[in-house]
């Protein structure tokens, strides 16, 4: 297979998969922190898109060394990740800003 040939039917099997895990992951840390405050929540949230960050940044890093075992679709997997948790977390961040311009312009 050449690098610009892309097999489609794996891709998708591929992005299912790791919808289900992450899924399966949304539902257990759900219940984990069912019982903790909304800024132990937040900061769990914060922590888990920084370590995908800085994991995308040190896979990438080995790669661009050449370090033997870096897989280039393990790379990119990693980057499209942590891009993935970090749109997640400022579409959050942006209804937290919404909610509360809402909460300020209510009349008293």
């Amino acid at each position: 297979m050449s690098i610009g040939a892309i097999d489609s039917q794996a891709l998708l099997e591929q992005m299912r998969a790791f919808a289900n895990e992450a899924r399966g992951t949304e539902i257990k840390r759900s219940a984990e922190v069912s019982g903790t405050d909304f800024d132990q929540v937040l900061k769990q949230a914060l922590d888990a898109v920084n370590a995908n960050q800085t994991e995308a940044g040190r896979m990438t890093q080995s790669f661009e060394r050449g370090e033997p075992g870096m897989d280039l679709a393990a790379v990119m997997v990693a980057i499209q990740k942590a891009n993935v948790s970090f749109q997640a977390a400022t579409q959050v961040r942006n209804r937290l800003v919404a909610a509360y311009q809402d909460i300020m312009n209510m009349p008293i």
